[in-house]
């Protein structure tokens, strides 16, 4: 790789780093506690780290101080404190609840002695061996390795970095965490310090050949650098990746449901949809013609509280159908019907695209409730504004929607199959079904009376 090349891979990295910096710190700030603040001077000197380590930094600095290899100190002890920041991090997080707190702190403060008293080891070597010859930012292991003080430096940096990101991987993997966005950062904070050892793997054996006069090697220690660059990366995805996933989740969720709310908000009451400016429009009334822009909500900013006020403006929808008389549960019984006779119809099973197998349970609930719910926004629909109240008649038990007792946790989820079974070929057929029983698309015989 060149080394403009590795300059442009190294600051890409060094923006993730600051990035993550950026945004654990506002974090840190709303709500300071021993994590964030750890996370915060990491990624805030991982990006340092790695914009130093670039060539052009390397070189730069090293022209400005007047010592080509220089910037090589300030670069292994960034590394080696990112890597023990990141390994007593993943000790809080991994410790178990029946462990004492005091055997824990006497965890911490021993591998910190153990990392500072090698920072300073490394800070002594450095600084009385003596460099000499043009900087190569990538081969400072391999071409001053002849000199013992940068031997020493090297064993102690490659060994504490070994014990360290084997001690945190090991931690990572025995890891029984119930959150799932902390397991997941754990995870790849286990799988990004494995990476990170090949580097010592690399590095170790290419530096004790150069110490023998061998530099055959010199390639595979270069190559180091890539594992390196490789777990950084990885451990920026263990702090962002779950929170990117949730994000992403939910953008799509809010796609999804859009047929569902264009069905259940507009196509019931306008005035259910947020924004709608107090308009009070009938519950009969057909909706207006809508402009895309309106009915498109934001999915880049305040992502989370418009997925929210999606799913409750699409079951306030719903409420206003069940408080109404055109609920019924005919759609439903039909699309249990169907598929009950595709299961056994190979043919059948095909024409409605059930595949091999016949659908779960909590999918041919998503279609029943599809079905109803087109069949009563329809039947509203085919009343008109001369139609009968939405209001059950006196006496009469109101007909709910299937999937009424849904826990509050498990809505999103449901609405999204329901969503996503509005156009599926069994709730079309059983559609089809119903309006062949009822020509006039099953609008109630009240309505016909109040014409």
């Amino acid at each position: 790789m060149s080394e403009s090349s590795a300059t442009a891979v190294y600051l890409i990295i060094a923006s993730l780093h600051w990035t993550i910096a950026c945004w654990k710190c506002t974090a840190f700030l709303r709500s300071p506690n021993l994590s964030l603040g750890l996370q915060t001077a990491t990624h805030s000197l991982g990006g340092t780290v790695y914009l130093v380590a670039s060539p052009l930094g390397y070189r730069t600095l090293g022209a400005a101080t007047g010592h080509p290899w220089l910037p090589t100190l300030p670069i292994y002890l960034g590394i080696l404190l990112c890597f023990g920041n990141q390994h007593l991090l993943t000790m809080v997080w991994t410790a178990a609840q029946a462990d004492p707190q005091r055997r824990l702190r006497r965890r911490l403060w021993a591998w910190t002695i153990a990392y500072v008293v090698s920072m300073a080891i490394m800070i002594v070597e450095f600084v009385k061996a003596d460099l000499d010859g043009p900087a190569d930012p990538l081969k400072f292991n391999t071409e001053q390795v002849d000199e013992l003080h940068v031997r020493v430096f090297l064993a102690v940096f490659l060994v504490m970095l070994a014990c360290g990101t084997l001690n945190a991987g090991l931690h990572s993997w025995r890891a029984r965490i119930d959150d799932e966005r902390l397991r997941h950062s754990i995870r790849w904070y286990g799988i990004s310090h494995l990476v990170t050892f090949g580097y010592v793997l690399c590095s170790a054996p290419a530096a004790a050949a150069a110490a023998t006069g061998h530099h055959q090697l010199d390639g595979v220690g270069v190559l180091g650098a890539a594992f390196g660059c490789v777990g950084s990366v990885l451990t920026c995805y263990g702090v962002s990746g779950a929170v990117v996933s949730t994000w992403l989740r939910e953008r799509r969720d809010i796609a999804v449901l859009q047929p569902l709310w264009d069905l259940v908000v507009p196509g019931v009451a306008e005035e259910l949809a947020l924004g709608a400016r107090g308009r009070q429009a009938g519950a009969f009334t057909q909706p207006t013609p809508r402009t895309p822009g309106p009915s498109r909500p934001n999915r880049l900013f305040n992502v989370r509280w418009t997925l929210h006020r999606r799913v409750i403006e699409i079951l306030d929808g719903i409420r206003r159908l069940e408080r109404s008389s055109m609920v019924r549960e005919l759609p439903a019984h039909v699309v249990t019907s169907l598929h009950a006779e595709a299961v056994k119809a190979p043919t059948l099973r095909c024409q409605l695209g059930l595949g091999k197998k016949a659908l779960t349970l909590v999918d041919v609930e998503a279609a029943a409730t599809a079905a109803v719910l087109r069949d009563a926004v329809e039947r509203l629909q085919a009343a008109g504004p001369d139609g009968p109240e939405p209001v059950s008649p006196p006496g009469t038990q109101p007909i709910f929607v299937p999937g009424k007792g849904t826990p509050a946790a498990k809505e999103r989820q449901r609405l999204v199959r329901v969503a996503r079974a509005l156009h599926h070929p069994l709730t079309e057929a059983s559609l089809r079904a119903v309006r062949s029983v009822h020509g006039d698309q099953g609008a109630p015989q009240a309505s016909a009376t109040a014409r």
